[in-house]
């Protein structure tokens, strides 16, 4: 872009702040995502109301510059990273809870509301955000159905798309559209809400949300399950569900992952086994399911306690952390698989036996009551390329055994820019195609987005 263009764009922004100071370009362009090649964005706007996201569109369009959507950046799959000659469109500041209507069981937000803002506010009504993705505290609910974002509670209430209602859409030429509806259910046409969520501002920029909220349990039971090794302990997902209980919370958590939590955290978990399966109920039948839980994972040989609440919200977060943070002499890849349940135990076993033939690091977490893990594979950055080719075949190797299970390459971090790689092997060639139709329908410049979620070629 020429300086010309900076100031036609700066001329045309009217009211709208915008940055190009090096230091923000930085900032703003990339996510928590893995970046195959960094680029920084031309420049860096923020838009405070719907009217100017449109204004914003309106000039991409005109000018043919390409528009990389925002929301807190916390993705991890590079959904938000700046490709080349793009603006990112930050939509932050649109934080506004328009609306709780609890007699509707619902809520009207913009979308750079915090998760955990919205549950805050919905908990002064006995309601609930059902989707809380670890990053609750700090990712926006824009962004989580940017990516159809799931979390702790999926197991029984499902992921982002299952409590989004309507969305508000500004399309690449600036039209304002609304999708969906404010009730439970609706079926007239094609159901674009879902197309957009978990679209990942390929097909339009999504300014209002409308999401459904659930009640607030009467009551919740932690029960923390320590085994003598992770397999034993997927074992009893699968146990769990043939006693026909459905927790709230079901996850799974392995020993190097308990150590790095004790190392940052303080805790004691890898002392009092080599795995943990962590599960919550909720409701008026808490307690019942929670004493079925318990004799379950008692017979299968785990160490079982019912946690009191100080320990229990202790777990739960812990659980969140999980994910840990970037360490600076390490290459460390943090997986989003997803295999059916009764595959679980069988493919986190696989996953050791990878670790060990490709000398690679690996820790592994999972929201096992759907099957979704989070294996993460490093190698030490002394090893140099040798490390990163084997780190490399340790991943393409598990996304492989994934598939073949009938499983798939993401559960709810979304495609991005890195998982691009393996997108062919899950969809076959009519389906890319068809997902290139629609891109074009919606987006016929190619102008939102390019580079993410979808192949182009």
């Amino acid at each position: 872009m020429t300086a010309d263009m900076l100031l036609d764009l700066s001329r045309s922004l009217t009211g709208i702040e915008m940055d190009t100071a090096p230091q923000t370009l930085a900032a703003y362009g990339s996510d928590q995502g893995p970046v195959l090649e960094y680029v920084n964005p031309l420049a860096v706007v923020w838009a405070r109301s719907v009217e100017q996201v449109q204004q914003i569109l309106r000039w991409a369009s005109r000018s043919g510059t390409t528009v990389v959507p925002r929301g807190a950046g916390t993705g991890v799959s590079g959904g938000a990273h700046a490709t080349a000659g793009c603006i990112v469109l930050s939509l932050e500041r649109m934080n506004r809870i328009l609306e709780i209507r609890p007699e509707d069981e619902l809520a009207i937000v913009e979308p750079g509301v915090i998760n955990a803002d919205l549950n805050a506010a919905a908990a002064e009504f006995g309601l609930m955000y059902a989707p809380d993705p670890a990053s609750y505290r700090v990712s926006t609910v824009g962004g989580n159905v940017a990516t159809n974002a799931g979390g702790l509670r999926c197991a029984k209430y499902g992921v982002t798309r299952d409590s989004v209602l309507s969305l508000d859409v500004v399309l690449a030429d600036g039209t304002l559209i609304s999708t969906g509806q404010e009730t439970f259910k609706g079926v007239a046409g094609y159901d674009l809400t879902s197309l957009f969520t978990g679209s990942e501002g390929t097909l339009g920029v999504v300014v209002g949300i409308t999401v459904r909220l659930r009640y607030l349990p009467v009551d919740v039971c932690t029960i923390a399950g320590f085994f003598p090794d992770i397999e034993s302990a997927a074992a009893g997902v699968l146990a769990v569900g043939r006693a026909r209980v459905q927790p709230a919370i079901m996850e799974l958590l392995d020993a190097e992952t308990m150590v790095a939590l004790d190392t940052a955290h303080g805790s004691n978990l890898r002392s009092r086994g080599a795995a943990l399966l962590l599960i919550q109920t909720d409701g008026y039948g808490a307690a019942a399911e929670a004493d079925v839980v318990r004799s379950v994972l008692g017979e299968l040989g785990g160490q079982v306690s019912l946690e009191g609440s100080e320990e229990a919200l202790e777990l739960v977060d812990l659980r969140r952390h999980s994910r840990g943070d970037a360490i600076h002499t390490e290459h460390r890849v943090g997986e989003d698989v997803a295999v059916p349940r009764s595959r679980l135990v069988s493919y986190i076993a696989e996953l050791n036996r990878m670790a060990r033939e490709h000398e690679v690091r690996l820790k592994v977490v999972a929201h096992a009551g759907d099957g979704n893990l989070h294996p993460t594979f490093w190698v030490d950055k002394t090893e140099g390329s040798a490390g990163l080719q084997r780190l490399d075949a340790a991943l393409d190797e598990s996304i492989a055994l994934a598939l073949a299970m009938g499983g798939t390459i993401t559960g709810e971090h979304g495609v991005g820019q890195f998982k691009l790689r393996w997108l062919a092997q899950e969809q076959q060639e009519q389906v890319l195609e068809l997902q290139r139709a629609i891109k074009a329908v919606f987006d016929p410049a190619g102008i939102l987005n390019p580079g993410k979620a979808i192949l182009t070629s």
